[in-house]
């Protein structure tokens, strides 16, 4: 059973300088007050990876916290780039980015692997493809039985998965609704998984077929109504689009950016999550 802990116990807890993390959703459940949460403990060196990074990987990169990103998508959904990953690969501000590139895929195919405790995963794709030359851990193998050659890549397996959803019962059980991404593949994959939750209810009510995952998966929950603003939350509230817009603008300067990540992540707390999405209801 996961422990019921506060969202600043749960990072302090697992997210160590120099370790690699997974924030994972698509579009919807992001986990954005998890991610301010490892900018205030002003962690370093970290891993991130993503299927498609967008506002929170674009500050964690801005505040200094990221050494390396693996991803299959960098971008701002619907406005365009990531202005501070940009400053941060092209100019090294405010320290130097690696990146390692794949496609949707592959990350699909690398969690799966991560989750299921192989070392590495397969797939078709990569044969031909240009990433091949820019990224130098698709490899390729050939298969025992057909003698198919095919592309080959390391399984992501991060120190500490963090998801967000909608609810957890008091046994710790999480239901996911709505577009899924990799949310359940990382949960497993990861070596400590965090999911933060609009609210911890008796009963999940989840119908057939739903996505849950059983509490011997997670290692906390922790309750943050609000926890995934700006994205949204399938049935609780909606994407706030215009703060996605706002970003684009906030982001271009640095000072500007400095300045908006003081005021509105460094100088508050998670609690701040529950007040901005109550004008979006």
């Amino acid at each position: 059973m996961p422990d019921f802990i506060p969202l600043k116990t749960a990072i302090a807890r697992s997210v160590t300088d120099g370790c690699s993390v997974a924030l994972e959703g698509f579009t919807h459940l992001i986990p954005h007050a998890a991610a301010h949460e490892i900018i205030r403990q002003g962690r370093r060196e970290l891993t991130l990876m993503r299927m498609t990074p967008d506002m929170i990987y674009d500050q964690l990169i801005g505040m200094g916290c990221v050494a390396k990103l693996i991803f299959s998508y960098a971008g701002n959904p619907g406005v365009g780039l990531l202005r501070r990953m940009r400053d941060a690969v092209e100019n090294g501000w405010p320290v130097p980015l690696e990146i390692e590139e794949h496609s949707h895929a592959a990350m699909a195919h690398a969690y799966e692997a991560g989750a299921s405790n192989m070392p590495f995963a397969l797939m078709r794709g990569y044969i031909g493809a240009g990433l091949r030359e820019v990224n130098p851990n698709i490899k390729t193998v050939t298969c025992p039985f057909t003698g198919e050659e095919l592309a080959a890549f390391p399984a992501l397996r991060p120190d500490v998965g963090i998801i967000h959803a909608a609810k957890a019962d008091r046994q710790g059980n999480v239901l996911i609704e709505g577009i899924l991404g990799v949310q359940k593949e990382t949960v497993l994959a990861a070596k400590t998984a965090i999911v933060t939750v609009e609210q911890v209810v008796e009963d999940l009510q989840a119908h057939p077929n739903a996505c849950v995952l059983p509490g011997w998966t997670i290692s906390a929950i922790c309750e943050v109504p609000g926890g995934a603003h700006p994205s949204y939350v399938h049935g609780v509230y909606p994407r706030d689009n215009s703060a996605y817009v706002e970003w684009d603008e906030i982001a271009a300067d640095r000072d500007r950016f400095q300045a908006w990540m003081q005021a509105n992540v460094l100088d508050v707390d998670d609690s701040v999550f529950a007040d901005r999405v109550r004008g979006l209801v």
